[in-house]
């Protein structure tokens, strides 16, 4: 598997290890009050959005300029 290759499997599963710690906060928020990750389970869910963002931005300009 190449960098490249390696960088869209590793942005794939951030993404989704984020998005569903947040999503855990929203559908247990008494859970995450008890564990006090309200605040965290925010964090992580804008981490996620910067990391689609980050995603979109890699797929269009600089993956084309990687040749592996």
């Amino acid at each position: 598997m190449s960098l490249k290759h390696f960088h869209y499997v590793f942005l794939f599963f951030a993404v989704l290890c984020d998005g569903g710690f947040w999503l855990w906060t929203r559908l247990a928020p008494e859970k995450a009050a008890e564990l006090q990750i309200t605040g965290i389970g925010q964090i992580a869910g804008w981490t996620s959005l910067l990391l689609i963002a980050y995603s979109a931005w890699y797929l269009i300009r600089k993956s084309r300029q990687i040749i592996i």
